[in-house]
């Protein structure tokens, strides 16, 4: 999971100058176009609403392998992710253009490498494409991509703009990346459950931790621009331990609700994940801004493969 404020952390560094172009080459004609696009809606991005989609469609029950379902799945999943989510991040670059222009005149609305025309139509044409596939997906799923665009323009417009408080932000992404992307992909292929709502709540809940672990790499500069980050707020090992706190409450959460359900296996496979989440934690702890590549691939990633048992103990 990335957050929309920073975008790739391989990003480089910001120059001196007001505004200076790419040092990469710009590929003219629609190839050059697709390309600045796609970069624009960030790919690493798309994984977390992609997969959440996934494990609502699973915790549904009503997947099967012909090929309506599989073809309705993976139109969800393009949605979810390349489109509402890649929507979402064109938006925040837009709305973050100004400062963009002063702190990170290398990206590519500020460095003038996509137009404000090029913007325009883009958001046009993914709005077009994800409310169209949510339509088709049912009224229903059509309901979850709106609040999610609600969302997405609330964590980003004025006078919302909730990204300048952690606490608000990272709930408002964490509800549409993970939360509302799991009722859409539920209520694509059966109405949807209150078991199954209340383990996407939880699962949003963890998201807001994650969230958070993208925050300590720039406490400086979202220091400098007013954002008032966790790691801002309360400082690095506070944050951290906010962090381990906040995705280990969810997830056992999750594994009292699964053994409660009766799911007993589904419970105990989550919560061998969050045992085996222990050490990384710890090392996050100790030192957060210089093992967050590390928490992030492990930590984070045993969180993810609970999700999906979570949906399939709830499928069975």
């Amino acid at each position: 999971m990335s957050d929309l404020r920073k975008g790739s952390s391989l990003a480089p560094p910001p120059s001196s100058s007001p505004i200076q172009p790419s040092l990469t080459p710009r590929v003219a004609g629609f190839r050059g176009t697709l390309g600045r696009s796609i970069t624009l809606m960030k790919p690493v991005t798309w994984f977390a609403p992609a997969w959440a989609f996934l494990c609502g469609a699973i915790a549904s029950g009503g997947l099967s392998w012909s090929a309506e379902p599989i073809f309705l799945l993976a139109l969800g999943i393009l949605m979810a992710g390349p489109i509402l989510c890649g929507l979402s991040q064109v938006i925040n670059d837009y709305c973050d253009r100004d400062v963009d222009a002063i702190n990170e005149p290398h990206r590519l609305i500020p460095s003038g490498q996509v137009s404000l025309r090029h913007v325009y139509i883009l958001t046009l044409i993914l709005t077009w494409i994800g409310t169209s596939v949510a339509l088709l997906l049912g009224g229903e799923v059509a309901l979850y991509v709106g609040l999610g665009l609600i969302c997405a323009l609330a964590y980003s417009l004025k006078p919302v703009r909730a990204k300048r408080n952690g606490w608000f932000g990272n709930s408002l992404v964490g509800i549409s990346y993970e939360g509302l992307a799991w009722m859409a992909g539920h209520a694509a292929f059966a109405a949807l459950t209150t078991q199954s709502f209340l383990i996407a709540m939880l699962y949003s809940l963890g998201a807001h931790g994650i969230m958070t672990v993208n925050d300590f790499k720039s406490m400086s500069g979202d220091t400098r621009m007013g954002l008032r980050s966790i790691p801002v707020q309360y400082g690095k090992v506070v944050a951290a331990r906010m962090v381990v706190i906040t995705m280990g409450v969810a997830q056992i959460g999750v594994i009292a609700l699964l053994f409660f359900w009766g799911h007993p296996i589904a419970a105990s496979v989550v919560a061998l994940l969050l045992i085996a989440q222990s050490v990384p934690n710890v090392r996050f702890i100790r030192d957060p801004e210089h093992n967050e590549v590390f928490f992030n691939a492990t930590a984070i990633m045993l969180f993810v493969w609970g999700m999906m048992a979570a949906a399939i103990g709830l499928a069975a």
